[in-house]
Formats: C-alpha cells, sequence, structure tokens
C-alpha cells in the first residue's frame, strides 16, 4: 500500500547537503496527495559556512533546520531526528549522497516492509583516491540480490526507509560516539526484535570522496570501534570473522610484528597518490590485531 506521509530526515556534519535536500524536496512536493517534512540536523559542525548554507534550506516550506551545540555522534543525531519527525515514515540519507532516480521517493513509498534499505551506487572518482578505489571494488556487493543473501549484515545508514514506531523502540545505540558500525549493530538489534529487514533496488548515489589521509584517519577511528564493541558485533562484521578464524596464535602474532615493522610504510602509501588495495587490506588486519584491550 502506498505510504501518505513522510519525514525525510537528513544528518549532517561539516557537510553541504542543500542540492541532496533540494532535490528529496522537488520529488516530495511532486507526489499527489503526500504529507511530508524535510528535517536536516547539524551534528555540532564546526565549518560555521556549511552550517549557513544548510540552514538557508529552512526558505523551503515543511523544512527545518535543527542544530545541536555539540558533536554527538552518528547514532544519537539519528535518533534525535527520530524523535523530531512528526509522520510514520522515516527515510534517512547521509548528507553527502546524492538522489539517483527521478522516482526515488516514488519507490520508497511503493515499497513494503517496517525497515527498507535502497542501497547505493558509486559514481566516478579518481585512481589515486582511496575511498573511491575501495567503494568500487566493494560495489558488486551492494546489489539488492546479494544483500538480499545476508540482509541484516547488509543494511547501511546512508539510504534507508523505517517505521517510525519501529525507530522509537529500537534506536540506535548512543555508545557509539565515534566513526562507525552503529549500522551494524542496528541490523543485528532488528534481527533480534523478530522484524525484516527489505532490500530494495533504490540507490543513492556515492559520487563524493574524501581525501586519502581523512579516509584513512575515519578507518582507523572505525577500526577502534568495532574492536571497542568486538563481542556485540560478532557474527556481523566481516573483519571480526576473519580474525576469529586465524586459531593459530603464531599467525597473528606475526600479523601484530608485521604491523609493527611495515604499517608506517603501509599507511605512507595509502595516504599517496597510489594507494593500493591489498595494502589497505592488510593494513586493516593489522591495524586491528595490534589494538590493545
Amino acid at each position: 500500500m502506498k505510504k501518505k506521509s513522510l519525514s525525510i530526515l537528513i544528518p549532517t556534519y561539516n557537510s553541504d547537503c542543500t542540492a541532496l535536500a533540494s532535490e528529496l524536496y522537488r520529488q516530495a512536493e511532486a507526489v499527489s496527495g503526500l504529507d511530508f517534512e524535510l528535517l536536516i540536523a547539524d551534528d555540532g559542525s564546526t565549518d560555521r559556512s556549511l552550517a549557513d548554507a544548510n540552514r538557508r534550506l529552512e526558505a523551503l516550506p515543511h523544512c527545518q533546520f535543527l542544530e545541536r551545540g555539540q558533536n554527538t555522534g552518528r547514532a544519537a543525531i539519528r535518533n534525535f531526528l527520530a524523535r523530531k519527525a512528526r509522520y510514520p515514515w522515516l527515510l534517512f540519507l547521509d548528507s553527502h549522497m546524492r538522489v539517483a532516480s527521478p522516482r526515488f521517493i516514488e519507490n520508497y513509498l511503493q515499497s513494503d516492509g517496517q525497515v527498507v534499505y535502497g542501497g547505493y551506487i558509486v559514481g566516478t572518482g579518481e585512481p589515486s583516491n582511496l575511498r573511491y578505489l575501495y567503494e568500487k571494488a566493494c560495489e558488486p556487493d551492494h546489489r539488492p540480490d546479494v544483500r538480499r543473501t545476508r540482509p541484516f549484515q547488509h543494511f547501511h545508514t546512508g539510504n534507508f526507509l523505517v517505521s517510525r514506531d519501529v525507530m522509537l523502540a529500537h534506536p540506535f545505540d548512543e555508545r557509539f560516539r565515534r566513526y562507525g558500525y552503529e549500522d551494524v549493530l542496528f541490523g543485528k538489534t532488528i534481527r533480534q526484535a523478530g522484524l525484516t529487514v527489505t532490500h530494495l533496488d533504490n540507490p543513492a548515489g556515492f559520487f563524493s570522496f574524501e581525501d586519502n589521509p581523512t579516509f584513512v584517519r575515519k578507518t582507523e577511528e572505525g577500526l577502534r570501534t568495532l574492536h571497542e564493541f568486538r563481542h556485540e558485533l560478532l557474527g556481523y562484521a566481516r573483519l571480526i570473522t576473519v580474525t576469529e578464524n586465524i586459531h593459530l596464535g603464531l599467525v597473528k602474532t606475526m600479523l601484530r610484528l608485521w604491523h609493527s615493522l611495515f604499517g608506517r610504510i603501509e599507511r605512507c602509501n595509502l595516504c599517496g597518490r597510489h594507494p593500493n588495495l591489498t595494502i589497505f587490506k592488510l593494513y586493516k588486519l593489522g591495524y586491528y590485531l595490534s589494538i590493545k584491550n
């Protein structure tokens, strides 16, 4: 059954989301009989020029710009938006995404399920950009048929629709204040609640790629998050599965030794102009195994 009301929710931090918000607004306004609102929540941005640009979206009817005084993290800002929303269906989009289809909103309104993930596609980028190379290599895993094989593990927060009742009953875990993996635990929470994730072919576009040093720092932060919550994420995060399957302590010791000897050299490659994905995988494994309890 077609949904008749929708809250479009965009959490943002040091990002200009005016193009994304404007296109979502245009599509929602074009749907006959749809009651909707557009909420943009700034999670304590330090770049005031970007926050000011997003604030101008309040000139649109049914649009609010909500500014938080300090950064609370990816989990808390999404819970905040869910509580502020008026309507029973919530559409979350990350601020750096783009709308990939002229029927993007309509596709979600016609979908079934209480949690619906649309996926994403990867745009063009430079071969010198590590984030672009990584996302492009992972792109086959984002096809709907692949996502449906492990529906809870393949859930991501960048582009999804959820019932407000479900979101309020099963909010994101706000212990996740640093970057990464709050979406993985949410997938586990949904599964434990007896709910399902519907995987729709309605991707958003991933066309913005941070520079290599920034992506490496974010990756390291995500690995520290993964290590902190490793017991709760067991069976849901691939890197934990890989390390748990290394049964010989000598192998783990050798990987830690390799990282201590060559990790800086690997990191220089990843931050440079010719990053290598094999080195990236090895660096992540060594970094994770070297994190102290």
